[in-house]
Order: C-alpha cells, then structure tokens, then sequence
C-alpha cells in the first residue's frame, strides 16, 4: 500500500509518513504524561501509543484519516482521550479496545475469553497483537483466508520500527547483527520455516514462501536470504539508530541477563480461524537480545514455537526459547487437546510441566491456544503476559492466568 500525506502544501511519501507519524505519536504520549503523571501512565499504554503511530501507514484505512483535524491535548485530557479514541478507530479497532487501554487497571480475568460464536477469530501473544489482529481481519475482509490473516498480522508488527523483539528495529545479537527467526503452518499441517535471517523486513512471508513454493520446510541463513533475492524480497537494513545505541550501550559489560516481561513485548505467536473454519498459525521474531551470534530459538522450529493440526487447533508460544524447545511446548499443547483438554487446560499443563523440571524463578514462558470449536486459552509461568483476542467487531486484551 502506498500512503501519502499532504501537509502544508508538501507530499509525504510512506517512508516521511512514517516518520513524522513517530514524531506525532512521542508528542501525544508526552502530552498524556503531562496531563495524568509519570507515575500514572502505564508502560504498555506508552508503548502501545507509540506503536499505533509508527504502525499507522501500514494498516488499511488509514488513507480515510486527516491527522491535522487531531489536535490531541489541545484542550486538556478529556479531548485528548476523546481525539485519539477517534484516531484509534480509524485502524479498525473498536471503542471497546481502545477502553481497554485506557483503563487498564481493569483488565479482563485471567480466565475469560470471548465467547465462542462460530465467527472468524484470532489470538496474538502481547499487546501488540491488537493491532495486528486488526490487519488479520482487514486481509479477511478482502477475501483472505486464515493464512493470509496470519500473514497480515505478522507483517504489521515487523514493519515497526519501535518494537525491538520483532523484525525492524529489533535488538541484534552480540555482534551487533539483527537476526531472525520464522514459521507458518496451514490447516492441513503444511509448514514453512527460516532462521538466522538477515536484511529480510518479513520473515514470515519468506517462511511462507519456503512451504508453498519449496519441497522443504526450513531455510537457513545465507541460504534463505538467497531464496528470498529469487522470490523478489528486498534487502532492508533493520539495525535502526535506536537499537544499536542500545547495543553500544550493552557491549559497555556484555552482561545477558533475561528480564521477565521487559516492556511488554517478545516473539508475537499469532493463531487464526478463518470464515471456512481452517485455522492457521505463525510466529515471527528477532530473538534473545544479544545472544550468541547463530543461535536459534523455539519460534521457527516446528512443534517448539508454532504448532497447527486442523482437526484438534493450534498453539503457539512465546517467552524463553531454550525453555520450549526443551519440551516442545507448541506440540505439546495441541496433543493435550487431543487428549480431551480444553486450550486453557492444555496450556496451564504445557507450562506446570516446564516449572517442574527446571527453576523458572528468572525465566518467562508462555502458551496460547486454540481450538478447532473456536475456544481459547492461555497461561504463563509469571504474571503479566497478555494475549489479544478478535473477531469481527471485537477486540479484548486478556491477563493470562499464571503459575
């Protein structure tokens, strides 16, 4: 999609728009902080606030919105909650979801979920998978299926530049090189994979292409960018300045410590029920900040990160990578609910299992899962794990339940 603007007399091709959306939304997010209090505002609602405005460009309908009728503190909080609720709805989202931001001291129990009405449906790992199910949805409604859903919503959040676990923009590895990881899986257990990726702005299409267009299912470094050159995919640098000032300032001690839940981001899984019924999944991410260069974790490793049997639902995971793999978590769930168990159960078990064999008191894991009836679960070791769950014309943000 090209987008442009047209800001006093000057045209902003996608690239400026991009920019100066960033600009627009740190100034809304500062104008809030003044208004309500540093102590006040919530670490995820300023990333999100961020997020929407350096994402903006890349989500259908934006191109309806003049951003010059939104002067959001003009008159104080109640216009800013008011202009930015409106903004908000022109991503596609509803007021719903934006209330879910702005009151997030009430969040949804950790064991509810939207209720199941055969409707087509998402869950996405993180608060960034609100807006992403937003552009799953938009691709639906072009006639899209589950995959192309899951597609969407993973390029959405790869493109944002501010996000630094998910492509562009994402925390390199000890040597300063942003690498990535990928999968997708279809309905019917077809699956496509790439890992220690670089210069690939959308791995999970590139991981799509590998199981449509390949007879393999994973593609590895030098070796998938190469096929990435052949299928038309452009080399894009994805070391912004903000994540190598962050590197420069890391390589000061070189000390990897783990934060549990840090900012409120991490791999983004996304699983999808289209309106056929099929359901797919993928996972997308830029790995452990600063790990070892070559390493690889659970997100494109099939039946770790990711896992889709059509008949019984999907799953996928997020948190510590080592952790998963160790038990591929993603198969594990699925084949409980083979066994007979909802998605909440099979994935409070997925997760009791790695906390009864290793200590989990510094690592962070979690699972969500859905199932072929359209039930939804998720859970995690720790507290704060959030998962985004759609349909049509709703959007919640849900507190996983843990430990």
């Amino acid at each position: 999609m090209h987008l442009s603007f047209d800001r006093e007399g000057h045209h902003f091709d996608e690239h400026h728009a991009l920019r100066w959306l960033h600009h627009f939304g740190t100034q809304l997010i500062f104008g809030h902080l003044l208004h309500r209090g540093a102590h006040q505002l919530d670490t995820s609602f300023c990333r999100f606030g961020r997020f929407v405005f350096a994402a903006s460009p890349y989500i259908e309908g934006i191109q309806g919105l003049d951003l010059r009728k939104f002067p959001l503190m003009k008159n104080g909080r109640r216009n800013f909650l008011r202009n930015s609720a409106a903004l908000f709805g022109g991503l596609g989202l509803s007021s719903r979801a934006w209330g879910r931001y702005v009151d997030w001291t009430n969040p949804k129990s950790p064991k509810s979920s939207l209720s199941f009405d055969g409707a087509p449906r998402m869950i996405s790992t993180w608060d960034h998978g609100l807006l992403a199910n937003a552009a799953g949805f938009k691709a639906l409604k072009r006639g899209g299926s589950a995959l192309d859903m899951i597609e969407a919503a993973a390029q959405l959040v790869e493109a944002d530049p501010i996000g630094q676990s998910v492509g562009l923009g994402g925390l390199p590895d000890r040597d300063g090189h942003v690498t990535l990881d990928a999968c997708i899986m279809n309905h019917d257990g077809e699956a496509g994979s790439v890992c220690f990726v670089q210069n690939i702005l959308h791995p999970l299409s590139l991981a799509r292409k590998v199981m449509e267009q390949t007879p393999h299912v994973i593609l590895a470094g030098a070796g998938a960018e190469k096929f990435a050159q052949e299928m038309g995919m452009e080399s894009t640098e994805l070391l912004t300045e903000a994540s190598r000032q962050a590197w420069i300032e890391w390589r000061k001690d070189s000390n990897y410590a783990p934060v549990i839940n840090i900012e409120n981001h991490d791999t983004i899984g996304i699983l999808a029920m289209d309106d056929q019924g099929r359901i797919a999944g993928g996972c997308t991410t830029s790995g452990l900040a600063y790990k070892m260069h070559g390493r690889i974790g659970d997100s494109p490793i099939i039946g770790a990160g990711l896992f889709v049997d059509g008949e019984i639902g999907a799953a996928t995971a997020t948190g510590l990578g080592e952790a998963v793999l160790k038990t591929l978590g993603s198969f594990l769930v699925v084949e409980l609910m083979r066994q007979g168990k909802s998605p909440q159960a099979a994935c409070e078990e997925a997760v009791h299992r790695i906390m009864r064999r290793q200590d989990t008191s510094d690592l962070q894991v979690g699972y969500c899962a859905m199932a072929a009836d359209g039930s939804m679960g998720a859970h995690s070791i720790h507290e704060g794990f959030t998962t985004a769950q759609s349909q049509e014309n709703q959007h919640e943000l849900f507190h996983a339940s843990f430990g």
